[in-house]
């Protein structure tokens, strides 16, 4: 059966079963629903002039205002924070400067889905598996991490799923479709059963033919959560998620042929075929599923358990290869939380926990004749065991100060098995050392909205299993974990009707065997640590409401926000053979980013929403040499929501992409072979649709 088949039936089913009475549609546009007042941050919500860390939520409202199909827009408000799409369903991230050996992925970062790890044991995040209507919020934690939430150096994301969020009682049926074959669709349902149980369910199917030649993409999604309070001391939480991927790789150009011909996939070259006659493409069939139980043993003492699993199956046949991967993962994560409320001069909290992962991987290689599986080259099995312990301990004294400090022990191993017979049959085990991660940050609030944080952290990252085994099919055993010291300080002020807010952060990573993607002369890639990097880095933003009025006959609401980022990345000691790149640009990263958002809300429930990005040009290889240029993008959406019935609303949204038509690449690859560094980004293009909300 095809996947539209089994999206229209699944919609079919479901909507036959939505009886329920119609609820109030939430219109209020205030500046909370795009800053909250709270964040999730750690164990539990504190206020964000409390934090001792920088911080963003990217809120439903700020993923609604842009394109439904994509968090593109909304995630690359924030600053320090990079998302780039190579080609339909080809995303990266990158956060604080990750970008660097994250050519094709997430590296770096800690994800979770609310209390369960969407990054695996291995170090993958298929990121590009989720759709924007099952996300309720998108929380960020920027900074190394490592003592509560493992390995990581560029911080912590936490994707808070539809059903774990506010329960609105909403159910809804979007449609949508756009330029370069772009369609889209969304259901959900939100429900709130009764007093003690609730449930969410989404889904969606997106497919689009994209803007180049051989970037064809087509997904579809399904995720359900469910919370039970069981009695007065215990809730059980439900997630799981379904996610059946594919989308073509069109390969990277060179200068000439991106500027004769940017919609081209890569051509034949030398001894390889094109892209599209190897029929190059990724396949991706991804579930997860997890169950969490709160249970509040006293008025103090909470103990919170995570169990979860998930099993991906990868087809990815290639410009060189034909690979498949088979991965499994199981995990779990435990922690018990002690508050101490009852002195209000003198408040304080601790966790005790662990999270412990193991993954299983198959990955076999084939020669690609044409998009056919050719012969076995490589078969290997890979093992991937992660856990760590950690403590924190957080007092608030006198509703002033805020001090906080932890620290996790860390233990990492690889086993390996390769199983062709002409290699021999090798078994080996890397074993990276134990790490403790450290962690001690405070707040001082000089004002009752003005509030001073610094914090000094200590970054640990090790290498994922696609990069000690990567597509030049070796295992690399001289691979090391990226660590360093992170210090920061930042500023934060928010008015007294919360109608201005401002965050200021200053820091200086100095990273330890930073891992930097190579190139071997038959364009395989492979890692290599790249000796000492200095990360100097600032982001500022504001957001304020201009314009508020309930009485207005026109303009109701205008709330404005500007982001920028700053980042001064140089290699301070890296030298591979006679190469000396010490001083040079770190590759990959941009100086400058400059986000800014304009959101209008007008009578009749009509609302704009403007976002502009400026980056500057970026460094694409390590010599410096190879720049991409700096660009500008303007994005617009306009929607109006009124009611059909009493019992149903309509909401009619169009919106456009690059509305100044600027030639430039979404995704370059670094340090590339044959100077194929450019991944052309889509010209002007448009898209509309209808969303039925009951």
């Amino acid at each position: 059966m095809s996947k539209n088949k089994v999206a229209l039936i699944t919609i079919a089913s479901i909507l036959s079963l939505i009886n329920s009475q119609a609820q109030e549609v939430n219109t209020d546009t205030s500046i909370n629903e795009i800053v909250p007042i709270e964040i999730k941050a750690h164990f539990n919500s504190q206020s964000m002039l409390d934090l001792t860390s920088a911080a963003k939520v990217v809120t439903k409202k700020l993923l609604e205002s842009q394109a439904p199909n994509s968090f593109l827009g909304a995630i690359n408000t924030t600053t320090g924070l990079r998302m780039e799409e190579r080609s339909p369903g080809s995303y990266r991230l990158a956060l604080r400067g990750s970008m660097l050996r994250s050519p094709f992925g997430v590296r770096n970062t800690k994800i979770y889905l609310d209390e369960i790890p969407f990054t695996d044991a291995s170090g993958n995040t298929y990121l590009n598996i989720l759709d924007p209507v099952g996300v309720n919020a998108i929380q960020i934690l920027k900074g190394p991490d490592g003592s509560l939430f493992g390995p990581n150096s560029g911080g912590v994301i936490r994707f808070i799923p539809e059903g774990f969020g506010p329960i609105n009682n909403e159910k809804s049926l979007m449609l949508s479709s756009g330029s370069f074959g772009l369609f889209h669709e969304q259901l959900q349902i939100n429900h709130q059963v009764n007093e003690n149980y609730s449930f969410s369910f989404d889904q969606a199917y997106l497919r689009s033919d994209g803007y180049r030649q051989h970037t064809a993409m087509d997904k579809l999604f399904f995720q359900t959560a469910h919370q039970w309070k069981y009695n007065q001391q215990g809730k059980l939480k439900f997630f799981g998620l379904y996610a059946d991927l594919g989308y073509q790789t069109p390969g990277a150009l060179t200068q000439l042929q991106y500027d004769e011909d940017p919609t081209q996939a890569r051509p034949a070259g030398g001894p390889f075929p094109s892209a599209k006659d190897q029929k190059a493409a990724i396949y991706n069939k991804t579930w997860i599923g997890g169950i969490t139980n709160e249970y509040q043993l006293n008025k103090n003492l909470k103990h919170v358990i995570s169990i979860f699993g998930s099993s991906t199956d990868i087809e990815n046949p290639f410009i060189t290869n034909y690979e498949l991967r088979d991965e499994k993962n199981i995990g779990l994560r435990t922690y018990l939380s002690y508050e101490n409320q009852e002195k209000e001069n003198f408040l304080w909290e601790m966790q005790l926990g662990a999270e412990a992962q193991k993954g299983w991987y198959h990955v076999k290689n084939h020669e690609n004749d044409l998009g056919v599986m050719g012969t076995l080259t490589d078969d290997d099995n890979l093992e991937n065991g992660q856990h760590f312990y950690f403590y924190r301990l957080k007092t608030r004294l006198y509703h002033r100060l805020t001090a906080e400090g932890s620290i996790g022990l860390n233990f990492n191993t690889i086993n390996f098995k390769r199983n062709i017979p002409d290699e021999g049959q090798v078994n080996g085990k890397i074993d990276f050392n134990n790490a403790w991660m450290p962690r001690v940050g405070l707040s001082y609030a000089a004002l009752n909205n003005l509030s001073i944080r610094a914090s000094i952290s200590k970054g640990y990252s090790t290498p994922t299993i696609a990069e000690v085994r990567s597509s030049d099919n070796k295992i690399n055993q001289d691979l090391q974990a990226e660590t360093g010291i992170n210090y920061e300080a930042g500023i934060r002020y928010e008015s007294k009707n919360r109608r201005f807010i401002a965050d200021l952060s200053a820091y200086n990573y100095q990273m330890d065997n930073g891992i930097i993607r190579q190139l071997n002369e038959s364009g395989s890639e492979y890692f290599v640590n790249a000796g000492k990097i200095d990360q100097k880095g600032i982001e500022a933003n504001i957001l304020t409401q201009l314009i508020s009025s309930e009485y207005s006959n026109f303009l109701k609401g205008l709330i404005l926000s500007s982001n920028l980022t700053y980042q001064d990345y140089k290699f301070k000691d890296y030298v591979i053979g006679d190469n000396n790149f010490n001083g040079n640009k770190v590759t990959s990263v941009p100086n400058w980013i400059w986000a800014n958002t304009l959101s209008f809300k007008f009578v009749k429930n009509i609302d704009i929403n403007l976002l502009h990005n400026f980056t500057s040009s970026i460094s694409l290889n390590d010599a410096n040499t190879v720049n991409a240029d700096k660009y500008h993008i303007l994005q617009a959406k306009v929607s109006w929501l009124t009611p059909i019935t009493n019992k149903y609303n309509l909401q009619i949204f169009a919106g456009a992409d690059n509305l100044l038509n600027e030639k430039y690449s979404l995704g370059n690859d670094i340090n590339a072979m044959g100077n194929r560094y450019f991944n052309a980004a889509p010209t002007r293009n448009f898209y509309a649709g209808i969303k039925v909300i009951l």
